[in-house]
């Protein structure tokens, strides 16, 4: 058991010693007659692995899981007190008591079932302190975790904790598919891991079978979701068409989906069929055997990576490239590590003295741990039932969970494509007069999101802005469905820091505050190389008003009716 991990590794070190020593004193004329000779001919006779085994994917599935808790626990550090915080745009703080109304007035079980999180434990008094408080210690441990290569069921539970705790009271924020995807890859995590020890290779504690194939079954759902959720939906996915429209139209393009969007027609038809067989066809490959497991995790990861450069999609694909990692074994994976020494050569040791017959003795803990682990394999079974029932179903959802900790969830990304791109450009004067023609309007720039013509698309994956990634589902609804944007305008008209430190460009930066704020709809198109207007990535066409032009004055009712600070307060 992980509980005696250290204990356990001191008493196989003095084996390997004896165990040496005894193969000395025996050797005939013909074998090394001193212990360094032999330690040189054992290592010579080991340097191969073993199939089957997986001490290095369990190091490297926790350094893919800690990395990519890093980048979700820094992205809510820099963004979570601007949107969800004291004086976000949606205060966390009033969800909450919202949720406390609900469930009857009292901070008690049912409300935390409602909405698992910590912060119904601490002070609400200064809401910020604990949201950067929960992204700091997030990202110190995750951190320790990608640098060191360790962790043990405590930090991967926590990690888990807290992450739940920010995605329960992040609203729309943290409404997308991924949220949930890490969660459940980060609770698969914590059963990879001993319960104490923090060593990479913990002789008592062998990652399990059963928590290897957890992984394997996610990233069978997430592909089969996404695919069948294709074929049931858009059906431009059934004419092999999507791509002609997908890199215009994606939520945060980057440089490549450019040059992508150029592609013939001939190779956006592949690349639709190359999906459909990615998705639909070799995730059954992981059912086929150890090499068919291989080449599905193979072709996942590089599916992945493909749309990592083509598409800023948040740490989505990062994130599926995790339990691709189940894929490979020891053998496989053994590249990654050095020869000769640390986490490989203890492999080697601990095969070694299994094929010499040094194997450790079953302990109450190691036994426990084993009923442990069918646990989790029969509860992932028992929560998988709705799950598959779903992608078996013509009227199957994406990205939805069935049980309120979001343990196994229903995953799908793009069921349908937008053909046209629209987008919502903020603009201020400080002109009096809103109508005055003569009026001089200036845009404000987001810090990804299209708006200048000009400005080449940008590349943040695996970071994430999530209000840039809000504004494009914004554009394709009324700002009554989004009055968050509202929230927005009155923010900038007061040129408030907290919201503009969400922004590229602030026109009115050291001047006077703007008088009004309007929110204008355009379409947006990549130019063509070499035939548009020179320098501009994008051409666009204005489709009329998003909302009308607003001032502080005029906001004042609308804010006091929501609950929100009047900016100008």
């Amino acid at each position: 058991m992980a509980t005696h991990s250290e204990s356990s590794e001191s008493t196989l070190r003095k084996r390997r010693v004896e165990t040496r020593k005894t193969t000395t004193t025996h050797s005939d004329d013909n074998t090394p007659n001193n212990e360094e000779d032999t330690c040189k001919a054992k290592k010579q006779e080991l340097v191969t692995l073993k199939t089957g085994t997986y001490w290095l994917t369990r190091i490297v599935l926790i350094r893919s899981i800690a990395f990519i808790y890093f980048i979700a626990f820094t992205v809510a550090y820099n963004q979570n007190k601007q949107l969800i915080g004291e004086r976000g745009l949606l205060p966390c703080k009033d969800y909450l008591l919202s949720v406390k109304r609900y469930v009857g007035g009292k901070i008690d079980m049912s409300a935390f079932a409602y909405t698992p999180s910590i912060l119904w434990f601490l002070d609400w008094t200064d809401m910020d302190a604990n949201l950067d408080g929960i992204a700091l210690v997030g990202m110190a441990l995750s951190g320790f975790v990608l640098l060191t290569g360790t962790a043990n069921m405590i930090i991967m539970a926590m990690l888990w904790v807290l992450y739940h705790s920010l995605v329960s009271v992040g609203q729309i924020w943290y409404s997308f598919g991924w949220e949930s995807q890490l969660l459940e890859t980060g609770f698969l995590g914590i059963f990879l891991c001993p319960v104490w020890s923090l060593s990479q290779v913990p002789p008592r504690c062998p990652p399990s079978l059963i928590s290897i194939w957890t992984f394997r079954w996610l990233i069978v759902r997430i592909m089969l979701g996404a695919g069948l959720i294709k074929i049931r939906g858009d059906r431009c996915w059934r004419d092999l068409t999507c791509m002609d429209y997908h890199y215009e139209t994606q939520p945060v393009p980057n440089p490549m989906s450019y040059y992508m969007h150029q592609s013939p027609w001939w190779f956006h038809r592949f690349e639709v069929l190359s999906n459909h067989f990615i998705e639909l066809i070799v995730p059954l490959f992981a059912f086929l055997g150890r090499r068919m497991c291989m080449v599905n995790g193979m072709l996942q990861i590089v599916f992945q990576v493909t749309l990592i450069v083509s598409g800023n999609l948040s740490f989505l694909n990062w994130l599926t490239i995790v339990p691709s990692l189940a894929c490979f074994d020891d053998v496989s994976l053994g590249f990654l590590f050095s020869s000769g020494r640390g986490a490989k050569q203890a492999v080697l040791d601990l095969q070694a003295e299994e094929a010499a017959g040094w194997t450790p003795k079953p302990t109450r803990g190691m036994l426990f741990r084993r009923v442990v682990n069918v646990a989790l394999g029969v509860l992932i079974g028992y929560l998988s039932v709705p799950v598959v029932l779903n992608l078996l179903s013509s009227k199957q959802v994406m990205n939805t969970s069935f049980d309120p900790l979001r343990i196994v969830n229903t995953y799908g990304a793009f069921g349908s494509i937008t053909k046209e791109r629209t987008e919502v450009i903020l603009q201020g004067t400080m002109n009096e007069d809103p109508k005055d023609p003569e009026a001089v309007w200036k845009e404000y720039q987001f810090l990804c999101k299209p708006g200048d013509l000009t400005r080449r698309p940008c590349l943040i994956s695996p970071y994430h802005y999530r209000l840039d990634w809000l504004m494009w589902f914004a554009a394709f609804q009324t700002y009554e469905q989004s009055e968050w944007v509202i929230h927005i305008a009155g923010r900038l008209l007061a040129n408030d820091t907290s919201i503009l430190s969400l922004m590229e460009y602030n026109p009115f930066q050291g001047r006077d505050n703007p008088r009004w704020v309007r929110g204008e709809h355009f379409k947006y198109r990549f130019t063509l190389p070499g035939s548009g207007p020179q320098g501009k990535w994008w051409v666009r066409e204005r489709i009329g008003a998003y909302f009308p032009a607003v001032d502080l004055v005029a906001l004042r009712g609308y804010f006091k009716s929501r609950n929100w600070p009047h900016p100008d307060l």
